[in-house]
């Protein structure tokens, strides 16, 4: 069981980015997947989350600028990240219950 991240960079404020993690080992589709992220100093935080219906949760700060989704036949979630901010940088993780990959880093500054 494995969950790999990718699509991490360095971006300008205002900028895009989108975060992919590919599962294997495990059908995406039977569990609430999620993203978390750990900025330096900080405790990790849960960022966005989408249950097996697709119904999906945001913390307040990236309502609105954030969008998670899954691909059920690539076996692989995504989160698209619009209008960055620097403090959105942060390590952010790919999450099932019990598992998280290792991180791709996100950093955003001019």
């Amino acid at each position: 069981v494995q969950l790999v991240e990718s699509g991490g960079g360095l971006v300008r404020p205002g900028g895009s980015l989108t975060l992919s993690c590919v599962a294997s080992g495990f059908m995406i589709s039977l569990y609430s997947m999620s993203w978390a992220r750990q900025a330096p100093g900080k405790e990790l935080e849960y960022v966005s989350i989408i249950d097996r219906y697709d119904r999906t949760t945001y913390i307040e700060s990236v309502k609105g600028r954030f969008s998670i989704s899954r691909d059920n036949a690539k076996n692989t979630v995504y989160l698209q990240m619009n209008s960055l901010k620097p403090e959105d940088t942060a390590v952010y993780y790919c999450q099932k219950p019990g598992i998280r990959g290792q991180g791709t880093q996100v950093t955003v500054s001019s």
